[in-house]
């Protein structure tokens, strides 16, 4: 059996949703852990696969995991002498598995981590993970699909200049380099609000990072880290996707845990596409937020995705599924991931008229999208068919649900909440005799 979202459109969204602490940065946090022996305290955490996904890797390396997904926080022992070796079974289920690489290098001078899977969205390779933890001293190579990382005598500080600004590298050499000897400076780092929550988490423990949110980070090791407590930061796709949703279905929808600044380029694109959106003030974050109305119907926009604060590839698909509504005629430029396209062929089946050339997408809008069975193939682009058939009239099934749920906790109660009509329902394999 396997289960799908059933959607009936279209929908005009209206009400309040909540985001939860940001997927991009719980993972990376809970793998940041591993330095510190004791009990470190995760606050703001998403119920979602991937959080259970890590918390098994990390208790398979023997640390004793407290997850209460209701509460939202998730406490992890770690021991003086973790295990070193991230098995392929899970490690192929989720990318960000690649992220207790750099934690059990730093500390316990070795590791051996399965080369991850994870979502299909094209190329993304850890060239940069290796050459990085190589300049600190550690001998890696990749035998019989892991990477085998050694450093006896532990890491010690180098001068790395990243050929692009990689979240996943960035997050590994930060992490591997805060408990190296000496001084480590890295150039062209990421920028991304999910790398300063790491680098503040990390700064709470005990490291000595400058430049945190800048493309220079200078990291003094020290001899140990201690354990913390640490609030995850909002989570600004989830926030995103609300967002876009609104303004697709000429809604009117309150995002709250997750404020503007974390969506610099996206607020303009959302006022450029005829939306209004109000900033939503309170000292008490998981309720500050913003609001969105959107319009009767949504203006075309033009989108290149960069890294932060560029508009972020992973609100691509949003964008084309308003676009694909619009009054006119929108354009995408991916500049990050080739195979995002594959969320397209399946738009698609809509009704979308969207045009390929190289890494463009040049989307005229329809007056309608009409109902279709459709399939996710990574977790942006499966919640991205579900904005399209929100829009769309008539009766849209979209199946590979648990890719959408690795990022989106309690979607189908959201959305039923902002007044979709919407189940996830139960469906048998397709047999062929």
């Amino acid at each position: 059996m396997r289960h799908v979202f059933v959607i009936e459109g279209p929908t005009v969204l209206s009400g309040d949703v909540t985001v939860r602490g940001a997927k991009n940065s719980v993972l990376k946090l809970m793998a940041a852990t591993l330095l510190a022996p004791g009990r470190s305290v995760i606050s703001n955490v998403p119920a979602i696969a991937d959080v259970r996904i890590m918390c098994e890797l990390l208790h398979r390396l023997g640390c004793g995991i407290d997850y209460d997904a209701d509460a939202g926080t998730v406490a992890i022992d770690v021991p003086e002498a973790p295990g070193i070796t991230a098995d392929y079974e899970l490690v192929r289920l989720m990318r960000a598995s690649i992220s207790v690489l750099g934690p059990l290098v730093g500390r316990m001078h070795a590791a051996e981590v399965a080369v991850p899977g994870g979502d299909a969205i094209g190329s993304r390779g850890l060239d940069m993970h290796q050459r990085g933890l190589e300049q600190l001293g550690a001998d890696v190579s990749l035998e019989h699909g892991y990477f085998v990382a050694s450093a006896p005598n532990g890491l010690r500080g180098a001068d790395i200049a990243l050929p692009f600004p990689s979240v996943g590298a960035t997050e590994n050499l930060v992490m591997a380099s805060v408990l190296a000897h000496g001084v480590t400076t890295i150039e062209n780092v990421a920028k991304e609000p999910e790398i300063v929550d790491i680098c503040t988490m990390l700064v709470e423990m005990g490291a000595d990072i400058e430049g945190i949110g800048t493309a220079r980070l200078v990291v003094t090791g020290v001899p140990e880290l201690r354990p913390v407590e640490h609030r995850c930061v909002g989570d600004r796709i989830v926030a995103g996707t609300w967002a876009f949703a609104a303004a697709a279905t000429g809604g009117d929808v309150t995002v709250r845990g997750a404020e503007l600044a974390l969506l610099p380029n996206v607020v303009d694109k959302l006022v450029e596409a005829g939306a209004q959106v109000d900033a939503v003030a309170d000292e008490d974050p998981s309720v500050a937020g913003f609001r969105v109305v959107g319009p009767e119907r949504p203006r075309p926009v033009r989108v290149s995705t960069l890294p932060f604060p560029g508009f972020p590839t992973d609100l691509q698909p949003f964008v084309i599924a308003l676009n694909a509504v619009a009054d006119g005629v929108g354009l995408l430029t991916e500049n990050l991931f080739e195979a995002r396209w594959r969320f397209v062929n399946e738009l698609s089946r809509l009704g979308a008229t969207v045009s390929i050339d190289g890494n463009h997408a040049l989307v005229t809008g329809t007056d309608s999208l009409s109902g279709a069975e459709v399939e996710a193939s990574d977790i942006r682009a499966g919640a991205g068919l579900v904005v399209a058939g929100l829009t769309a009239a008539g009766r849209t099934e979209v199946s590979g649900v648990d890719h959408i749920e690795r990022g989106y906790e309690h979607f189908v109660e959201k959305l039923t909440q902002l007044g979709a009509t919407i189940e996830r329902v139960e469906k048998p394999d397709t047999v062929i005799p």
